[in-house]
Order: C-alpha cells, then sequence, then structure tokens
C-alpha cells in the first residue's frame, strides 16, 4: 500500500509542475515550512504544504500592493502635470 500511495503523491507533484512556474514564494516557504514541520513532530510534507501556501500568499499581496502603488504614482503624476498645463502633443 504504502509504494502505491508514494506514486500517487509524486504523479499528482509532476502533473502540478506546470504550475509550479507562478508559485512565486512556495519555494521559501516550503523549505522553512519543512523544516518547522520536522522540528514539530515529523509533520515535514504537511509543514512544507502549509508553507507554501502561505508564503504563495503573501506574494500575491505584495505584489498587488506594489501595482496599485505604482498605479497612484503614475495617475498622481498624469493629474499633476495637467494642472500645470503640461501636454504631451505638440501645438
Amino acid at each position: 500500500m504504502r509504494p502505491i500511495t508514494a506514486s500517487l503523491a509524486i504523479s499528482v507533484c509532476l502533473a502540478l509542475l506546470p504550475a509550479a512556474g507562478y508559485a512565486k514564494g512556495c519555494l521559501k516557504g516550503a523549505a522553512v515550512g519543512g523544516v518547522v514541520g520536522h522540528v514539530a513532530g515529523h509533520h515535514a510534507v504537511l509543514g512544507a504544504t502549509a508553507g507554501c501556501v502561505i508564503e504563495h500568499h503573501r506574494e500575491k499581496v505584495k505584489d498587488k500592493a506594489a501595482r496599485q502603488n505604482a498605479q497612484a504614482q503614475n495617475s498622481t503624476a498624469a493629474n499633476d502635470a495637467a494642472h500645470r498645463g503640461d501636454r504631451d502633443d505638440p501645438k
């Protein structure tokens, strides 16, 4: 039964491998979570999974905040230029 479970787990991981390219922060979270899970009762796989999910979520939040900050700065610069009378089009 154990070889069947192991082969199933490996197959699932390999099937999800193409999506791992978009898993920003997952490797760092999985490494930390795996170590913490191992120390806290030999649950390295569970810790690695949780670490991956948590760190991926944190990276998404950080990227969203950076996008909003950049968008706010761009709109502020455009608004200031409009108030000064600067235009991009020549007369």
